[in-house]
């Protein structure tokens, strides 16, 4: 008798054992796990262009290097669904942090809900969101003021032409739009928008989108240049893939881009720069892609449960013939 009671307290210890070691496991993989990794789930929209390419080397470079994180990657190929579908994947798999880079601005409010109520805080990278109650569905958004990109366009055209003496000219504007609903596309649109209203000169007579890709870019410029070729002197392109097809498309229509027609785009690519110094372009606004370490920092800082800034902006500058050159080679 006395060892069958030595036996069961025996085992009764090992339990205990057993109970507090799991507790103390638990406790450490639900909290800020010193020395754990924190596992990031990263949906980018897709690789429309040299700059989202850039943002996606940013990123994975960032997280390869930072030895808190593993990273786990899916790209959308500009689909909103297949971006839906990767979140609910990082949710079943149970991720600390998820990073979305989202196609357009409305539409999240259902997936980002069940990303909240499973406790995982969001990053918005790049683009912003629209939508009832969309501020209180993520935690930080890291990138660029759109907006204010649009005005910088508006306004060096104005400084420009009046350099020109030529600001009180009627300026015939077409407008290459990136995707619709985006919010680079969004917030450029609107601060460009913006700017040229003060000016009753100014009169955009061709507006399109072009998806962000050479591609649309050079099949759209076709169009405007078959319906308004021998109006147009300024062409305002919101990244440089749609703005180097439409140089293209401006050649072939037998005008010359930079001085036939006035060119301003957006990114600052390595493309984009040397169209300048090539004279095909007058000016580029730079939308840095840079912001992968932004992203590791922040993910990090919310499995530590740390507050972080709701808004993050990169910082950015604008290019034309006067600082161009001694701003290349650019990191994309």
């Amino acid at each position: 008798m006395k060892k069958n009671h030595w036996l069961t307290a025996l085992i009764g210890i090992i339990a205990m054992l057993f109970l507090v070691a799991g507790c103390g496991s638990n406790s450490s993989a639900s909290g800020s796990s010193k020395g754990g990794k924190v596992t990031l789930g990263f949906s980018q929209l897709g690789a429309e262009s040299q700059w989202r390419t850039a943002n996606t080397k940013s990123v994975q470079s960032a997280a390869k290097k930072n030895k808190k994180i593993n990273m786990k990657f899916s790209d959308a190929q500009q689909k909103q669904e297949n971006q839906i579908s990767a979140i609910r994947n990082f949710i079943q798999q149970g991720v600390d942090v998820i990073a979305v880079a989202p196609v357009v601005e409305t539409g999240w409010e259902t997936v980002l809900k069940e990303a909240k109520d499973a406790n995982i805080p969001v990053i918005l990278v790049d683009r912003m969101i629209k939508g009832k109650n969309v501020d209180d569905l993520y935690s930080a958004w890291i990138g660029s003021d759109f907006t204010k990109e649009g005005r910088k366009a508006g306004d060096w055209l104005a400084t420009y032409m009046k350099k020109q003496n030529k600001a009180s000219e009627k300026l015939n504007i077409a407008y290459l739009q990136g995707t619709t609903g985006a919010s680079a596309q969004v917030g450029r649109t609107k601060g460009f928008a913006e700017v040229a209203k003060t000016h009753s000169n100014w009169d955009i007579i061709e507006k399109q989108s072009g998806n962000f890709t050479r591609e649309e870019g050079k099949e759209v410029m076709e169009a405007f240049m078959k319906s308004s070729g021998d109006k147009i002197n300024v062409l305002v392109s919101e990244n440089d893939d749609m703005t180097m097809g439409a140089i293209q498309a401006i050649q072939e229509a037998g005008k010359t881009p930079g001085k036939d027609i006035t060119i301003i785009s957006f990114d600052a690519t390595n493309d984009g720069l040397q169209a300048i110094l090539d004279g095909k372009m007058n000016a580029d606004i730079e939308c840095n892609p840079m912001s992968g370490n932004d992203v590791m920092k922040t993910a990090i800082a919310l499995k530590e449960g740390k507050k972080v800034q709701k808004k993050v902006y990169v910082h950015e500058s604008l290019f034309d013939i006067d600082n161009a050159k001694k701003n290349m080679p650019r990191p994309y």
